[in-house]
């Protein structure tokens, strides 16, 4: 095992290998002059967001940052992903950001001034 937290996780090598094969038939599309074929190779990368997604919210993926040493192996899975993670754009977009303590979000108010018709 490594000495640093690389991130490997069921998510990032399930994401990755998606988006290697839409890589692959994306490129083929290009050589071959093909709308369809480049088509489905676009297609193959949007599906490898998703489940990269998907997977990170169901746990298989991994909070932004260092993680413990002990939680660094392929097969453990991230139990506070059910909650979301503090600055993680995959849970906010999910509407499961965690807020670090004391932040608070802010809402400017601008007063709209509308002139009078003459």
């Amino acid at each position: 095992m490594s000495a640093h937290d690389e991130g490997h996780t069921v998510a990032g090598w399930t994401g990755t290998a998606i988006a290697t094969a839409g890589s692959t038939v994306l490129g083929l599309g290009v050589v071959m002059v093909s709308a369809p074929v480049m088509s489905g190779g676009i297609a193959m990368l949007a599906v490898a967001w998703l489940v990269t997604w998907v997977l990170h919210l169901a746990g298989w993926g991994k909070p932004p940052g260092v993680r413990p040493v002990g939680e660094w192996g392929m097969r453990v899975r991230d139990r506070s992903a059910r909650a979301g993670h503090t600055g993680c754009l995959g849970c906010r977009l999910a509407g499961r950001e965690r807020r670090a303590a004391g932040a608070e979000r802010t809402v400017a108010v601008a007063e709209v001034v509308v002139p009078e018709r003459v």
